[in-house]
């Protein structure tokens, strides 16, 4: 685990200990959305932005990597599923953890979504994943939601404290969630995990002054920093966004 634990300190920022991760994966999902075309300039702003690791799909890790600097981490997405499979909450495995090595990754990431019929599946990816890749000393990044058939309230406290803990004991190094709009189960969740916590963004239409508060709540939960994706490409001025939220993921 030595190569984990090196690589997983430079996940962090040095001074305040906490990450801000900017996930650019959504397109494999969601198609040609709003705010995609802008992925070029923002990994050309990335140098001192305070963003610590940039998830990408293989894809664009093969166009894109070399534009991540060195002092930024390459997180490549391992698994996808598209809003027009069925059921849309189906994530498969699409990249191995060597070819994300060839990539140049210094991390691997994927979701799981519970909750649902083929959660048993995504659960044993996400096993499989962590278990190889600590083989070779890369880090897992665990993007954890209650989503599906069984789940009506995919941000009440209790499932969202349900998605923590099964990041605490399935063996991921970094699990994200989303911050919950309800009860102290989130609260309990974070300080009882041992694998930090953060915060994701959620969906655009709530604001980006709503995930900025977010990501203040989770930090004041104990959570270790936010990845956020859409409420910084999806933005007017994304750069300026990425900024905002960097400023209180490092407390500047």
């Amino acid at each position: 685990m030595k190569g984990t634990n090196r690589r997983m300190k430079r996940l962090f920022d040095k001074n305040s200990g906490n990450a801000l991760i900017l996930a650019l994966d959504h397109g494999a999902n969601e198609g040609m959305i709003e705010g995609l075309g802008a992925i070029p300039s923002i990994l050309e702003a990335l140098p001192a932005s305070g963003v610590q690791g940039v998830i990408l799909n293989k894809g664009l890790a093969m166009h894109y990597g070399e534009m991540v600097p060195p002092d930024v981490n390459l997180i490549v997405q391992l698994n996808a599923g598209t809003r027009h499979g069925s059921p849309a909450y189906n994530k498969n495995i699409v990249c191995s953890i060597s070819e994300a090595l060839r990539l140049g990754a210094d991390a691997v990431s994927l979701q799981v979504n519970i909750g649902n019929e083929l959660e048993d599946r995504m659960l044993v990816d996400l096993g499989m994943v962590t278990d190889e890749a600590h083989q070779l000393g890369i880090p897992v990044l665990a993007t954890v939601f209650a989503r599906g058939s069984q789940i009506i309230n995919e941000h009440d406290s209790t499932l969202v404290g349900h998605c923590i803990r099964i990041g605490a004991e399935l063996g991921p190094d970094i699990v994200a969630v989303p911050y919950p709009n309800n009860g102290d189960a989130f609260t309990k969740a974070v300080a009882a995990s041992p694998v930090p916590i953060l915060v994701t963004g959620g969906p655009l239409g709530q604001s980006v002054e709503g995930a900025l508060d977010n990501t203040v709540s989770g930090l004041k939960a104990g959570c270790k920093g936010c990845c956020i994706g859409r409420n910084i490409f999806q933005t007017e001025n994304p750069v300026e966004s990425m900024a905002k939220f960097a400023q209180i993921a490092h407390k500047k």
